[in-house]
């Protein structure tokens, strides 16, 4: 009875690591500098950690199913701005927004038909998508950003409901379905499956590519959700918005625990690894580390991240 004992706490244990992970970090941040805990920077951290999680959470589906979207960033930025561009010519707010998510959900849908009908692999099929939105929001703004887009788009980024900022209102509702989705509902044993062993869930009669359409439509529609929340809350859109996001879209799954190889994992160690980056870059602001150390550092943590993944599979 002992080994299966040891054996099972030290699945709890691995299961744990994020969270430990985490509140070893905000151990050491809160003796290093006293501001850390204080109450207006844990909500500047959820309200900066808002960001990546939401689209973590749509990466997270995408990496269950043992592909990758690094197209992230740039749908982001081509949908806030198309949405920015609409509300200057006098479109409805909510209809800009709404054109602004549906724009995003049927660029995911292309990386979903060059993967599964095309068969590109994700890797490439989404570093297209990549350039082509980038470019295609250069093309729209000629280069330059728009601005001053008026109180009732700002409120999506800036404004508070019962003290609480409005964009850890949204990740919260994004968490609750996504969690649903994966944890109560067919779709979501469907989509570990596909990750897990995609031949064989095709013998069992699952639509495996219908899957792989779902979750990069699901990815590129929460790419489209953060840039209409990150436009509104600097109002501004800009052309190089979301540079790099996707990076860090990838390191808060990775860092939660999903396996890269796909069928492992779920959003809730997701939300763990998008605090502990927002954490990480919080307190190193804090601190007054320089930029380039904090890339370093960054880095660094994804690498050991990785390693530890590969360790466990």
């Amino acid at each position: 009875m002992k080994p299966t004992k040891k054996r099972d706490w030290s699945v709890f244990l691995r299961g744990m690591q994020s969270v430990i992970g985490l509140l070893g970090l905000c151990i050491v941040l809160s003796i290093l500098s006293p501001r850390f805990l204080k109450w207006g920077n844990i909500l500047n951290v959820l309200t900066q950690t808002s960001l990546n999680a939401v689209m973590a959470i749509g990466m997270t589906f995408v990496i269950l199913t043992g592909g990758i979207d690094l197209s992230v960033g740039s749908i982001l930025a081509f949908s806030g701005m198309v949405t920015a561009g609409m509300i200057h010519s006098g479109l409805n707010v909510w209809i800009a927004i709404l054109i602004g998510l549906v724009i995003g959900t049927v660029l995911g849908l292309v990386n979903g038909l060059s993967v599964t009908k095309g068969n590109v692999p994700p890797f490439i099929a989404t570093l297209a998508m990549m350039t082509m939105a980038r470019g295609a929001t250069l093309v729209y703004s000629s280069g330059r950003p728009k601005s001053n887009l008026g109180e009732a788009f700002g409120f999506l980024g800036q404004g508070k409901i019962l003290s609480i900022p409005v964009p850890v209102i949204i990740l919260f509702f994004v968490f609750i379905v996504a969690y649903y989705v994966l944890t109560q509902t067919a779709t979501g044993r469907y989509i570990y499956a596909t990750g897990s062993n995609e031949k064989a869930a095709k013998l069992s009669g699952i639509k495996t590519d219908y899957i792989k359409l779902l979750v990069y439509a699901v990815s590129g529609f929460t790419a489209a959700l953060t840039g209409m929340v990150v436009t509104s809350m600097l109002d501004s859109a800009s052309p190089t918005a979301g540079t790099g996001a996707e990076l860090d879209a990838i390191a808060a799954v990775v860092l939660g625990g999903t396996s890269l190889s796909g069928g492992q994992g779920g959003v809730v160690g997701t939300i763990i690894g998008a605090l502990i980056i927002g954490v990480l870059n919080n307190g190193l602001n804090l601190l007054d580390v320089s930029s380039y150390y904090q890339q370093l550092i960054k880095g660094i943590v994804i690498l050991v991240a990785v390693l530890i993944d590969r360790r466990r599979r």
